[in-house]
C-alpha cells in the first residue's frame, strides 16, 4: 500500500452555503407553497465547493425534500438548470436520486430530489467496504450510460473535450519556467506529458456512450444501508465513463489502496489499451498542477487547497506507474 495522503480540509467542510433561515424569506414561503407544506427542519450539508443552498428539509406533513437552490444571476444558476435536465433524463438503473422537480421561484432556480436516507459523504482514507460501493455504483452506472437513452440522446449535452478542454492542453502550453516552480520533478518529463495529453483527446472522443464528468469522493454519497450513489450531474457529456473512474479512484490513491489493480479490475476500464490511465492521469495532474497555483477563491477558499492536493495524488500515482520515482 502506498502512503496515505490527507487533505488539508476535510469534504465536509468545503462548502459554504446558506442556511435554511438565511434564504430570502419570499423564496422560502414560495418553496413551502410548492412542498404543500411549511418546513420545519433543514439539515444542511458543508460537502462540495459551491455557495448554493443544498438541505434535506422535513416538512410539517412529515415528508423529506432534498431541496437545493441559487440566485438566477449567479454563475451556478446555469449549473442547477443542467443538473435538473440531466438528471430528469438518466435511465432507471443509474445510482442515483431522482429528480421530483425544479422550477424558478422568487428569483431563484430551484431543484427538488428525492433525499438519500441517512445520506453521508464517505470519509478519508475509505473504508474498503465503501469503496467496494462506490465501485461498484460506479460499474452499473457506466453500464446504464454506454449506449444513451432516447432521453438522454435529446439533451444537449457537450462532447468530451469541451467538457474537459482546461486538462486537455495544460501540459501543451505549460511555462518551463513556472512548471520549474510548481512541480521541479517534471520538467525532465514535459515531452512525455505532452505525448500522453494529445492521448486522451484520442482516446476520449472515441467513446460512444456519456460520462459524469466530476466525479469525485464528494459526488458520491452513502445511504444508511452502506449502499452508493452518484450526485451531481450538471455535467454530463458525450465521453468515456473510464475516465469518470479515475477521477474517483484519486481519492483511492489517496487511501493507500493498489489503484492500478482496481482501476484494471473495474467494469468501466475493460477493453482498454494499456496506455489510457497513464493519459488520463496526465491531463488530470496538470490541470491540477497549474489550477492549484491561481489566486484564491474568497467564496470557495477551499477549492484552490483540494486542486493542489488532487495535483500531489495524479502526479504521485502517475510518476510511480512511469517509473519516475
Amino acid at each position: 500500500m502506498t502512503e496515505l495522503l490527507l487533505p488539508e480540509v476535510g469534504y465536509t467542510q468545503t462548502a459554504r452555503r446558506p442556511g435554511w433561515a438565511q434564504l430570502p424569506a419570499e423564496l422560502r414561503a414560495a418553496v413551502e407553497q410548492r412542498l404543500g407544506a411549511a418546513v420545519v427542519t433543514a439539515s444542511g450539508t458543508g460537502a462540495g465547493f459551491t455557495q448554493g443552498f443544498a438541505s434535506v428539509v422535513g416538512t410539517a406533513d412529515g415528508r423529506a425534500h432534498f431541496v437545493k437552490a441559487v440566485p438566477r444571476d449567479h454563475y451556478l444558476a446555469r449549473w442547477y438548470e443542467q443538473e435538473a435536465h440531466n438528471t430528469a433524463a438518466l435511465p432507471a438503473a443509474v445510482a442515483a436520486a431522482r429528480l421530483r422537480w425544479h422550477a424558478e421561484l422568487a428569483g431563484h432556480v430551484v431543484l427538488c430530489l428525492d433525499p438519500i436516507p441517512g445520506a453521508r459523504v464517505p470519509q478519508l482514507p475509505w473504508r474498503p467496504e465503501e469503496l467496494t460501493a462506490a465501485l461498484d455504483a460506479w460499474a452499473v452506472t457506466a453500464a446504464a450510460l454506454a449506449e444513451p437513452s432516447p432521453p438522454l440522446l435529446e439533451l444537449p449535452l457537450e462532447t468530451f473535450a469541451t467538457t474537459v478542454e482546461p486538462m486537455l492542453r495544460t501540459w501543451r502550453d505549460a511555462d518551463p519556467d513556472q512548471l520549474a516552480v510548481l512541480t521541479p520533478e517534471l520538467v525532465p518529463h514535459l515531452d512525455r506529458l505532452r505525448e500522453l495529453e494529445a492521448r486522451l483527446v484520442e482516446l476520449g472522443t472515441r467513446a460512444t456512450g456519456v460520462f459524469h464528468g466530476d466525479l469525485r469522493l464528494d459526488n458520491t454519497v452513502l445511504d444508511g444501508d452502506g449502499r452508493a450513489w452518484i450526485c451531481d450531474w450538471a455535467f454530463l457529456a458525450h465521453g468515456p465513463a473510464w475516465f469518470d473512474l479515475v477521477t474517483l479512484l484519486l481519492s483511492a490513491e489517496a487511501s493507500g489502496y493498489d489503484v492500478d489493480a482496481l482501476f484494471a479490475a473495474h467494469p468501466a476500464a475493460r477493453g482498454l489499451p494499456d496506455d489510457a490511465l497513464d493519459a488520463a492521469l496526465a491531463a488530470c495532474a496538470g490541470y491540477y498542477v497549474h489550477a492549484g497555483a491561481k489566486p484564491e477563491i474568497e467564496q470557495s477558499p477551499a477549492v484552490r487547497s483540494h486542486q493542489r492536493y488532487y495535483g500531489r495524488l495524479t502526479v504521485r500515482w502517475l510518476s510511480r506507474r512511469q517509473g519516475w520515482r
